[in-house]
This record gives C-alpha cells, structure tokens and sequence, in this order.
C-alpha cells in the first residue's frame, strides 16, 4: 500500500474529525468531542492558525493524523505538543503511525525545539508499546491538571 505523509490542508479537515471521533470511542469518551467544524477550520487554517497537523493519505482517502501545536517552557523554550496520532482502525500494523510521528519529529528538528511532549492514557498499551520504540522519557513525577468549561464558568474573574 502507498501512503503519502503531507501536511494537512483545510479540505481534510472532515477527515481529521472523523479520526477524532475516532479516537473518542476508542477512549471510551465518545460524547465528550465537543469541536465543531468550522473550530477546526477556523483554529487551524484561519487567519491565526494555532495547531498544525500531517495526514496520511492512500487508496484516495486519510487514514491517520498527526495534530501538534507549539507550546512554550521556561525552562526549555519553544516545544511541541502532539496532541493526537490517530490511526484508523483498519490502516493500524501499516507503519503509519511511525511516519505520522516521524514526521512530528521532522518539524521539531527544522524548528529546533528542545522538548516534544504528549499525554498517553495508561491503560493504551498498544499505544504505550508503541512509544516504547522512541525511548520515551514516560514521567511519575508530574500530574495533569485541567480547568473545562464548567469550572472555567465558575471562577470569577
């Protein structure tokens, strides 16, 4: 089978949330997908894009995504976040998860960044295996913290 990796353009961006959607069952979190179309759109190919993405394409339609966007640290600079690799189910054991990811590290290396980081959940191992092969740097020191739109509302600022 051929694949293309390329960066993604606003007309896969149909694709690029039926991969999220995805995901979401997958992580048994279906109803919890609350972007919209025109979010993505807008959020990614307006005119203050604020995530990029790769898309592997073959046989005439997207089988995966890579989603990052950069994010800054005080200790290390400019870094990258992969949001999502997102490999449809049935294009899984094809090696596109790998050059989706190559190609996230692709972007660090060209944009010099000093760290890439992302969140696994911890009882994804194929996932978990599947970083394993990088020499992931897995942490137990720090915990995810999160603020969602209902105790965002609730603060009074």
């Amino acid at each position: 089978m051929e694949i293309n990796i390329r960066k993604a353009e606003k007309k896969d961006v149909p694709d690029m949330l039926r991969l999220v959607k995805e995901l979401a069952l997958y992580e048994k979190a279906p109803d919890e997908v609350k972007v919209t179309l025109a979010e993505m759109e807008r959020d990614g190919f307006g005119p203050e894009p604020i995530y990029k993405a790769f898309v592997a394409e073959g046989e005439g339609k997207i089988m995966g995504m890579a989603l990052y966007y950069v994010k800054y640290s005080t200790w290390k600079g400019r870094c990258i976040f992969l949001e999502d690799l997102i490999v449809s189910q049935e294009y899984r054991r094809y090696g596109l998860g790998s050059k989706l990811f190559d190609a996230v590290v692709g972007a660090c290396k060209e944009m010099g960044v000093r760290k890439m980081d992302w969140q696994i959940l911890d009882w994804n191992e194929p996932a978990i295996n599947f970083y394993k092969k990088y020499n992931t740097v897995f942490s137990d020191e720090w915990l995810n913290g999160s603020l969602y739109e209902k105790q965002l509302k609730e603060i009074n600022v």
